[in-house]
């Protein structure tokens, strides 16, 4: 009979939260579904350490320090990355997502995707708590289960 392993809901631990402050009214609504997540979900305001960065670009960095300290059992990073006139933000999203998978395969430490990489503001703000709901409540709930379940992984 296969075995399963899954990581569940219950926050354990210490965790951090990478939020740019580019396009602040946009992250600041997905750091505080980041926040309240953590909260419903047992983290207390102790164990949780809030990083601001300048942009979304400067995230990975971050992200890859905190996991590499030891200290956390998962990251959250949250930015928004909205279209403009040239091709910048496809590099600046690229950079990004590449980095912070980099950075976990080589931490060994969940670090989530709650980088918005939107065509307007319009789109970003329906998913920084609006019409698509609140995509720092997703990387939050996706970090509590991965750092659970990598720590199930690590114990059998």
């Amino acid at each position: 009979m296969s075995q399963h392993v899954e990581g569940g809901l219950l926050g354990e631990g210490q965790f951090a939260i990478v939020v740019a402050r580019w396009n602040e009214v946009i992250t600041s609504r997905l750091l505080g579904g980041a926040i309240d997540t953590f909260r419903r979900h047992g983290v207390t305001s102790d164990s949780l350490t809030v990083v601001h960065v300048p942009g979304s670009f400067e995230v990975p960095l971050a992200a890859e320090t905190l996991a590499a300290s030891g200290k956390y059992a998962g990251v959250v990073c949250l930015g928004a990355v909205i279209q403009g006139e040239t091709q910048h933000h496809d590099y600046i999203n690229h950079a990004v997502a590449t980095g912070l998978m980099s950075a976990s395969q080589r931490t060994s430490v969940p670090i989530t995707f709650g980088i918005l990489t939107c065509e307007s503001m319009d789109q970003a703000l329906n998913r920084a708590g609006g019409k698509a709901g609140n995509k720092g409540e997703e990387a939050t709930l996706a970090v509590i289960e991965m750092s659970n379940l990598m720590r199930r992984l690590s114990t059998k």
